[in-house]
């Protein structure tokens, strides 16, 4: 695969992590479906264990994510800016401290939304409480196995297995 459609593929996996924090968008999917595309593509042993897995993984997560609570929306303090904190901290988190940072990033970053909303730390806490159990969990969840994959495939991208001398 050359390198302008290495930046492809990384563009859809990217708008994946994104989908996963925007309500309706299917970010786990598109997530797959980059991975997918890169396999075809690559048609290596490592790609396609890495898809296999990746696969498993995902499903896994989806089966999870039906047995979490439902989300409940109405009246949450949370909002597109609390989504958008709570992804930068966990991708901050996932690059500081390797895979596990990604949750405590992912509460930091909805706790320090909350706390410039509202100003103190125990309504900020409160309200960081409230947004994790009515949506918090699902989407952790769900963001942390598209973190694992996105970085298991930046990791054999960058070991060559994805970029062929064309």
């Amino acid at each position: 695969m050359d390198v302008p459609q290495l930046l492809l593929v990384g563009l859809v996996l990217l708008l994946g992590l994104v989908g996963v924090l925007v309500p309706g968008v299917p970010g786990t999917w598109l997530v797959w479906a980059g991975l997918l595309w890169w396999a075809l593509h690559e048609r290596s042993t490592p790609a396609w264990s890495l898809l296999v897995a990746a696969t498993a993984l995902l499903l896994v997560v989806q089966v999870v994510k039906w047995q979490l609570p439902p989300r409940r929306t109405r009246g949450l303090p949370a909002t597109p800016r609390t989504a958008a904190f709570a992804g930068a901290g966990a991708v901050l988190g996932f690059v500081l401290v390797p895979v596990v940072g990604a949750v405590p990033g992912f509460v930091g970053g909805i706790y320090l939304c909350e706390r410039l909303r509202l100003g103190g730390h125990g309504e900020a806490w409160a309200a960081t409480r409230v947004v994790m159990r009515a949506v918090g969990t699902s989407v952790l969840v769900e963001l942390f196995a598209c973190l694992l994959v996105v970085g298991a495939w930046m990791g054999a991208a960058a070991a060559g297995w994805g970029v062929s001398a064309k």
